[in-house]
């Protein structure tokens, strides 16, 4: 039998209870990903999800909830400076870490303090 891998298909980030209001301003309104519905089975679960390119974002709800500090999606994006602005317009601390060749980038941390990398390819 032979099997290859076609992508990822979703990024689970834990979330405390009750964090559905929180998740859907900044990943919606400020990161500006669109909400898709959950299947019906998993809602009495909480949380939200997102859109994002052609993956998807679940913010999960995790009881004794501990933010990752370390591990963390990089989402591409096609113009990090615009979304730099919007970050700092809408009060978001901005992380800056040692550059990434090929690749302008920063750090956020989500409202539960998930750490979240966002970067944009350059040419040389």
């Amino acid at each position: 039998m032979t099997f290859e891998y076609v992508g990822i298909n979703h990024v689970q980030l834990a979330s405390p209870p009750e964090c559905e209001s929180q998740a859907r301003n900044f990943y919606g309104l400020i990161l500006k990903m669109s909400e898709i519905e959950k299947p019906e089975n998993l809602k009495k679960r909480g949380g939200v999800w997102f859109q994002c390119g052609v993956h998807q974002i679940h913010i999960g709800v995790q009881q004794n909830f501990v933010p990752a500090k370390k591990a963390h999606p990089a989402f591409e994006i096609t113009d990090l400076e615009a979304l730099r602005k919007r970050l700092a317009e809408e009060g978001v601390p901005i992380i800056e870490d040692v550059p990434l060749e090929g690749y302008i980038r920063l750090f956020v941390n989500d409202p539960f303090g998930n750490r979240i990398e966002l970067l944009q390819r350059v040419e040389p």
